[in-house]
């Protein structure tokens, strides 16, 4: 099932539903709806929105969605729920709520945690005068972000500041514990007993893998069916920081989504255009699972994207035995007046299209020269596969371009840093003089020479720190496009991983726990009884799961080659996931954050 999915069951079954009746009045029909108010803080209020349709928790008797750190309206004939994270700030604004005596701000309490609550937390909640009104005390455990099916997010973008900062490191370890807890939730949502992997290369790693490993065995001894069976025995986590691979959050992608949310103004995956009609409304669209039609392109290149949303549009037109043998958009804006009944269906064609189009026209103003001098970079070779003597003939065009193209200092500077990474460090005079040539502001200076902070050698001084490189695979073919040569390094990794042949020596397992072929736990000849006579019915339900989590963002490239390797593999489900999504200026914009105190 669907991370979404999952996710949205359990806040139906174990909150909403979870604490209706619990007020306390027997004279109510069991049938009647009993109106609640549901409060949630900011993960929660993530989490809900992203999970659970508005219409289906009113229906369940939720009257009100209200943010904990705002100011509300006492309700006090009405239960409330509060879904919160067991958090300082969240439980004492809780606290708050019940401290005016004279006031009653809701009849009942329903506090449902989303992960553990700290012990002296829970005692100061228990001795306030909130106390005496909770009726229910729960840890639901799920304290992440589902993002997509296969893609989740911890939706904390400050852990890659605390993570790599040297100057932060007073509340690295509070951070790391956090994130730890976090992860456990997602496994133990899942029904995952993972063994934990990490990348040992990056030394902080190891300490997570510790942490994370106590948390999951906590959560073990509370439900010992947790990654019960013999296809889940073979589930495993892999911990990785952002320094494995620093080239594909620079690269410009030209597949929908990653270049979409690269190059629109795309936020919390609302996409802002401009309607039809001159003067009219700016239409406000989502991109998410619920778009069947975005699920279907998101991966897709962008070169087959609009002959894919004209080919599926003429489709549904004869289907619908419409009058039409054309797809523009004004056809369509017409199509939509003369059919209401099918506006619904017609304006997701209309917003693909429109998004398809506004993507090439970034591409065609300037993208497209860069894409070629990135993909040289990366690759280290040409589109005819010929290695690069000398990339400075191919970049100092693009760093002297003063605004004739439209360049921006960040997109000289992705430039900068792939060069950077493509000789494994240069000399300071030879950054001094990039710098120069881009004409780049001083105050950027610290991004390039800030990454070195995530293991990678930037600035030459005699010595350089040997990193290890995972090999690389031979993918290129004829139907590879020129643009998009370059693959991520982290669908090598989960490719080895899922076919037992990710080293060992730097993709250590912790403790040794590997989960290569042995079942843990007693009984394996029961299990594989069990496993021989239900074999159609496991395949289906219990995939062995491969969940690899990056500490400092996740690229959309990565969350394609989530589900590229899923598909191919047919016999693993790998879930990616991350502190939060990464897009390039917002890479950036953390490494230039690693030089603030």
């Amino acid at each position: 099932m669907a991370l979404k999915s999952l996710v949205g069951l359990k806040i139906m079954n174990d909150v909403i539903r979870g604490s209706a009746g619990g007020s306390g009045s027997k004279s109510k029909k069991p049938t009647a709806v009993e109106w609640r108010v549901l409060v949630v803080d900011q993960l929660a209020m993530r989490m809900v929105s992203a999970c659970c349709k508005m219409h289906d928790i009113a229906a369940e008797g939720i009257t009100i969605v209200e943010d904990i750190q705002k100011k509300r309206e006492p309700l006090p004939s009405m239960d409330a729920i509060y879904l919160i994270t067991p958090s300082i700030k969240s439980v004492n604004s809780l606290m708050s709520d019940f401290d005016n005596l004279n006031r009653t701000m809701y009849r009942g309490v329903h506090v449902f945690f989303t992960e553990v609550c700290p012990e002296e937390l829970f005692n100061e909640l228990c001795k306030s005068p909130c106390g005496k009104r909770i009726k229910t005390l729960k840890e639901i455990n799920i304290a992440f972000l589902p993002y997509e099916h296969q893609v989740f997010s911890l939706d904390c973008p400050e852990s890659f500041q605390l993570y790599y900062n040297p100057q932060l490191s007073s509340g690295r370890t509070s951070n790391m514990e956090r994130m730890a807890e976090q992860i456990a939730t997602l496994c133990a949502t899942l029904g995952e007993y993972p063994s934990v992997r990490y990348r040992g290369d990056f030394e902080r790693n190891v300490e997570l893998a510790q942490m994370v490993q106590q948390k999951l065995d906590a959560y073990k001894a509370d439900e010992p069916t947790m990654g019960e069976g013999p296809e889940k025995a073979r589930s495993q986590l892999l911990i990785l920081d952002r320094g494995f691979d620093c080239v594909s959050p620079l690269l410009h992608e030209l597949t929908f989504q990653a270049m979409a949310y690269d190059l629109l103004n795309i936020e919390n995956d609302v996409y802002k255009y401009e309607g039809q009609a001159p003067g009219g409304p700016e239409k406000e669209v989502l991109l998410d699972d619920n778009d069947e039609l975005w699920v279907d392109l998101r991966h897709q290149h962008i070169a087959v994207v609009s002959q894919n949303v004209t080919k599926n549009l003429k489709k549904f037109i004869d289907s619908k035995r419409m009058p039409s043998d054309k797809t523009s958009m004004k056809d369509l804006s017409q199509m939509i007046k003369k059919m209401p009944q099918y506006q619904k269906e017609l304006s997701k064609y209309a917003t693909h299209l429109h998004l398809a189009e506004d993507c090439m026209k970034a591409y065609q103003n300037r993208v497209d020269m860069l894409c070629k001098v990135e993909q040289d970079l990366a690759m280290g070779t040409n589109a005819e596969g010929e290695k690069i003597k000398d990339h400075m003939r191919n970049i100092v065009p693009i760093l002297l371009d003063n605004n004739s193209a439209g360049i921006s200092s960040y997109e000289k500077l992705r430039i900068i840093l792939l060069y950077v990474l493509s000789k494994n460090g240069i000399t300071e005079e030879n950054l001094n003089k990039l710098i120069q040539h881009a004409n780049i502001e001083a105050d950027l200076r610290c991004i390039i020479t800030n990454m070195a902070h995530l293991g990678c050698n930037v600035l030459l001084d005699g010595s350089k720190k040997k990193v290890y490189q995972v090999p690389r695979k031979e993918r290129i073919t004829e139907q590879t496009y020129q643009m998009s040569r370059w693959t991520p390094i982290v669908k090598d990794i989960m490719e080895d991983a899922v076919e037992d042949k990710l080293d060992q020596k730097h993709f250590p397992f912790w403790a040794g726990r590997a989960a290569t072929s042995g079942y843990r736990g007693p009984a394996t000849s029961a299990r594989y009884g069990q496993w021989h006579r239900e074999k159609g019915q496991q395949n289906i339900k219990n995939l062995p799961r491969l969940i690899v989590f990056i500490v400092g963002g996740v690229t959309f490239s990565e969350m394609r080659s989530a589900y590229e390797v899923t598909n191919a593999s047919k016999n693993w489900e790998v879930i990616i996931g991350s502190t939060h999504i990464l897009v390039p200026d917002g890479f950036l914009c953390d490494l230039k954050e690693l030089s603030s105190t």
